[in-house]
């Protein structure tokens, strides 16, 4: 029998976000991609050395592709070493590339990389249809959350002993 205190402890793998894109960008709907990695690379993402701040998505001859990516080289990988930056295929199905092809021939809509993450031992992209927001969205939205940290604050200050 086992004890709860025995049970090998899972080791979560990291989650890459861009979060400058939820900043820049309105995203109006989502999809997720498989990547197509090289060796090395998925050791690096799992324990979180992958960067999404200058990357973008493109459709190039019907195939969906993540440029300019920057994953950092695995420090113990004694083989092959990738590129730091490099363009990466996506896996998606001929349907979904065909869909936001067309979507993002559409004014004003595009694709960014939202997050990498492992779903099922499987490195994930989560692909965002985004909308640019202009300068004044922008201001608004921090304006409201200004106006709701400031409103918690005083709740907790009232209900403070």
């Amino acid at each position: 029998m086992s004890t709860p205190s025995s049970k090998k402890k899972k080791i979560s793998a990291a989650e890459i976000q861009n979060r400058r894109a939820r900043y820049d960008y309105e995203v109006i709907d989502s999809i997720e991609a498989g990547l197509v990695l090289i060796g090395s690379e998925v050791k690096s993402i799992w324990l979180g050395n992958a960067h999404l701040g200058d990357t973008y998505c493109k459709i190039l001859q019907d195939e969906a592709w993540l440029l300019n990516c920057d994953i950092e080289p695995y420090t113990h990988s004694s083989h092959y070493l990738p590129e730091r930056k490099r363009s990466i295929k996506l896996l998606l199905h001929r349907k979904q590339i065909f869909q936001l092809h067309r979507k993002t021939q559409e004014k004003g809509l595009t694709l960014v990389p939202l997050k990498i993450y492992f779903k099922f031992g499987k490195a994930k992209l989560l692909i965002g249809l985004c909308k640019g927001k202009k300068e004044y969205d922008k201001r608004q939205k921090i304006a409201k959350e200004e106006t709701r940290r400031e409103k918690e604050s005083v709740q907790r200050k009232k209900y403070s002993f």
